[in-house]
């Protein structure tokens, strides 16, 4: 095999790590029992992967061999615990043996992801940790990442996923999907955390990238799956909000990477499949009297979705959906998109009245878009010493690249 093949091999084993790394960890959890020996066994999977397989070639499934592989080392190293004889540094050659049972055994049986989901949103965790480990094991985001978007210390979060671990390993939390009779209970959870991963994925909280497909990609799948478990109005809506978010992903960024705002998006780029399910699942939940907050987010980027251009905009309709928003989810951050609204409706004199009185408040001062909003505002309305304040504190609150760069051109704009 030249180099040129290994190289592309190389790159293989990159994709195949960032599409299928935490599908692998969450089977390895269940075949191996244990969060941390699932944890070094993926590692030690890909180990061998990037020593064999420059040289030997891609495997047909490389994620039942990557299972295979990862379930080998982990037994081993079980038994040499055992033994108390410590793990070589140096590993030797790794056959995938049963490679064809063990991909039939992983396509048979519900997906682990799940399995993963609901016992990271187990109710004997709390939220906080519940959405912690969700992100750390499900997403694989760094403690730090997860510690910036959390705005607490690295070293506190690291603790709280550690206790959440002994929480599950001590009071020998199944890992499983609950029983029908369960999931209602178990529901509100789960469907946070799904979102939280989407929106991990449709807006990085650091990085050189907007946007991570992967984690977005994985947030949908699992709304489908949970569509088949409990086709309830918030798991419908959760899941059409998810699609016609998704769908402007294109439209989001420009060629050189820059972020390019809803209003300015080349509409031509929104995925037209991706919205036409989203809109038949917003009105399949509005169908049905139990809808809540998911459903009627879905239906304010319904909104968005609907409109030929940003001057097309139903404005009015779009401030009477977070009114009634407000009254399911009164929380800082649905106060300030409202508040967007209301500037794009009554203009942006009475949306800056709502912005400011809501960072008066003290409500998200560490919130970098109640910044960047507010400095929009200010912008239009030629308030140019506030509209620069507003800008660079919003930049002193951003890690992502392109919102960033966004922000300073922002600024050298004012300065001109």
């Amino acid at each position: 095999m030249g180099e040129d093949d290994k190289e592309l091999i190389r790159g293989s084993i990159d994709a195949v790590y960032r599409a299928d790394s935490r599908r692998v960890f969450a089977t390895l959890i269940r075949l191996l029992g244990d969060f941390e020996l699932a944890e070094e066994a993926l590692h030690e999977a890909f180990r061998a992967a990037i020593e064999q397989w420059p040289r030997d070639g891609m495997p047909a499934n490389p994620r039942a061999w990557l299972v295979s592989v990862g379930r080998f080392k982990g037994i081993d190293g079980i038994r040499r615990r055992a033994r108390f004889n410590p793990l070589e540094d140096v590993s030797p050659p790794v056959a995938a043996a049963g490679e064809d049972a063990l991909l039939a055994e992983i396509e048979s049986v519900p997906d682990d992801l799940l399995r993963l989901i609901f016992t990271c949103c187990h109710p004997a965790l709390s939220p906080d940790a519940q959405a912690a480990l969700t992100l750390r094991e499900m997403c694989g985001l760094t403690t730090e990442e997860i510690a910036h978007a959390f705005l607490i210390p690295a070293s506190t979060l690291a603790q709280r996923i550690v206790r959440a671990k002994a929480k599950i390993r001590d009071a020998r939390i199944p890992y499983k999907v609950p029983a029908q009779a369960e999931l209602p209970e178990r529901l509100s959870a789960v469907l946070q955390v799904v979102y939280l991963v989407f929106n991990e994925g449709y807006a990085a909280s650091s990085g050189g990238s907007l946007t991570r497909a992967d984690l977005s990609g994985e947030a949908i799948r699992l709304g489908r799956l949970l569509v088949q478990l409990l086709p309830e109005p918030e798991v419908l809506g959760l899941l059409a909000l998810m699609l016609l978010q998704e769908s402007r992903r294109e439209a989001r960024t420009s060629a050189s990477g820059d972020l390019v705002l809803l209003a300015d998006q080349d509409r031509t780029l929104w995925r037209r499949d991706h919205i036409a399910e989203g809109l038949a699942l917003v009105q399949q939940a509005l169908s049905i009297p139990s809808f809540g907050s998911y459903t009627l987010q879905a239906a304010i980027a319904a909104v968005h979705a609907e409109a030929a251009s940003a001057a097309a905009t139903d404005w009015t309709r779009m401030v009477a959906l977070y009114d009634l928003l407000m009254g399911v989810d009164p929380s800082p951050v649905v106060a300030l998109n409202r508040a967007v609204a209301v500037a794009m409706r009554d203009g942006p004199e009475a949306g800056l009245v709502l912005i400011d009185a809501i960072l008066a408040r003290g409500d998200l001062v560490d919130y970098h878009l109640a910044h960047a909003a507010q400095a929009d505002l200010c912008r239009r309305l030629g308030r140019t010493a506030q509209a620069r304040s507003a800008y660079q504190r919003a930049l002193s609150l951003t890690h992502q690249a392109p919102e960033r760069r966004f922000l300073e051109r922002r600024l050298r704009e004012l300065s001109e």
